[in-house]
């Protein structure tokens, strides 16, 4: 085993144990410092296999962006950090033959699967130059019209929350 592997097998349970931490944690607080180490774990993984981008783009948006926004909206509500997650239906037993059926699924995939092995990784440098230099020559169109639907689905969504903004607000007796 090499330094590679250690260094897989290290990210790999630190994802895997503070998933499970996130789903089965009964404080919420928990279960949002959990998640920072999970998209922590996941960015390191995309570190190992190259993704240099990916691993940027998942610390600064997920990290960044949703964990904060998460952790500072639970922290400035004092009534959810004392809500109970558990349910009272909880079904244990489907959730366990589902669990099985699709762990089962996953290795026999893994099994019947013929994986490749190289013996070296060719080296390809960063894949951020790649990448900038494919959205601006052969892919600038695609690129450009995803940007301009974004747009139309941002000034939409900002058109309708004021319409229903307005409409609320007209409704309510004086």
């Amino acid at each position: 085993m090499n330094y590679f592997d250690i260094i897989f097998c290290f990210f790999a349970v630190v994802t895997v144990v503070s998933a499970g931490i996130v789903v089965f944690s009964r404080n919420i607080i928990y279960s949002a410092f959990s998640l920072l180490f999970t998209f922590f774990g996941v960015a390191g993984l995309y570190v190992l296999l190259n993704a240099d981008f990916i691993a940027v783009a998942q610390i600064l948006i997920y990290v960044g962006g949703i964990l904060v926004l998460l952790l500072f909206g639970v922290m400035l509500t004092n009534k959810v950090v004392s809500v109970d997650l558990k349910t009272g239906t909880m079904q244990t037993f489907p959730a366990s033959v589902l669990t099985a059926l699709l762990a089962g699924a996953l290795c026999g995939i893994f099994y019947i699967t013929d994986w490749r092995t190289v013996e070296q990784v060719r080296d390809i440098g960063t894949t951020t130059n790649s990448l900038g230099e494919l959205f601006m020559t052969t892919y600038v169109l695609p690129f450009e019209v995803a940007s301009v639907v974004l747009l139309v689905a941002l000034v939409g969504a900002a058109v309708v929350a004021r319409k229903e903004k307005s409409h609320h607000l007209s409704s309510t007796p004086r």
